[in-house]
């Protein structure tokens, strides 16, 4: 299984690992990141979560090769908070996101990629019922606009949304390849081949399907509360919408609240609850880049709290 792990030196160092500590990898994927925090804890504990089932299979043999000091939990990030506490464990040292889509995710049958003739599923939790084929057959004219503008940026939305419900009269659309092609007619060759829309449609649905940034906003505050003093939260991202939240709640997150900023003396409850650690995103080096082209638009995030 072959899987390039994200700026995986700069993370692992962001989260200033302790060998007692309680970490919890909030995207495990195939076991990147997790197998080398799993190697720094001697007496500490990782709860690892993903809701992509081969990717848990994948990554219990590799982390039991290591220590047992570990538990997976097959959930999505969103509800890290109630399934730590179901653990009994209401505070921690550190958290990872690495919001990416895996490369095996990518490398398999399951339409996230449009470089390949495969059927449009987009479901990163198997057990989920909305597929891409969903979204695409059943959703509205406006509702498809709405998605490719919000979540892929698209100049183009509306051409491509009009295309879409047209093409879907004739037949259910199934394929990626069916897809690119209703993209291609929607734009035209120009446009398509100096652009690639594909990529933006493609990134709109997979986000409308997992419902992936509303989970970003929901987490990442329960995230911070969740950290003991000096703990760390780190985050990769991989596109601009995401790198705004994680942005937005980390400013919001450690300024001093603007109803009080002018006092003397600051309430407890509103003096900032983080640091940042990194002003400017750490982004992967020339040699990572060199070896992995899908790191390109990573960026790296870390708070510390106070």
């Amino acid at each position: 299984m072959k899987h390039y792990t994200v700026l995986k030196k700069e993370s692992i160092e962001a989260l200033n690992i302790k060998s007692d500590g309680i970490y919890v990898d909030a995207t495990l994927g195939y076991a990147g990141d997790a197998s080398e925090i799993l190697k720094r804890i001697k007496r500490g504990f990782l709860f690892a979560f993903d809701r992509d089932i081969d990717a848990i299979r994948y990554s219990e043999k590799v982390l039991s090769s290591i220590s047992d000091r570990y538990k997976i939990i097959h959930s999505a990030f969103s509800s890290l908070s109630l399934k730590l506490q179901e653990e009994g464990i209401y505070k921690v040292d550190g958290i990872l996101f690495d919001l990416g889509v895996s490369s095996p995710q990518l490398d398999e049958n399951r339409g996230f990629s449009f470089m390949r003739d495969e059927v449009l599923d987009m479901r990163m939790n198997q057990d989920d019922k909305k597929t891409a084929q969903d979204v695409l057959n059943t959703y509205s004219f406006e509702e498809l606009k709405t998605i490719f503008y919000s979540y892929g940026e698209e100049k183009k939305s509306s051409f491509i949304a009009k295309e879409i419900v047209l093409a879907r009269e004739k037949k259910p659309i199934t394929t990626t390849q069916e897809l690119c092609s209703i993209i291609l007619k929607a734009v035209g060759a120009k446009y398509f081949y100096k652009t690639h829309p594909e990529r933006n449609i493609f990134q709109a649905i997979r986000i409308e399907v997992n419902n992936e940034l509303k989970e970003i906003e929901k987490v990442l505050p329960e995230a911070i509360s969740l950290l003991n003093p000096g703990g760390r939260l780190a985050v990769i991202s991989f596109h601009s919408l995401e790198d705004r939240i994680v942005k937005r709640v980390f400013k919001k997150y450690s300024e001093v609240d603007r109803v009080v900023k002018g006092l003397p003396e600051i309430p407890e409850e509103y003096k900032p609850m983080v640091r940042l650690v990194n002003k400017k995103p750490i982004v992967p080096s020339k040699e990572e880049l060199d070896e992995n082209s899908r790191s390109t638009s990573a960026k790296l995030r870390i708070v510390e709290r106070l």
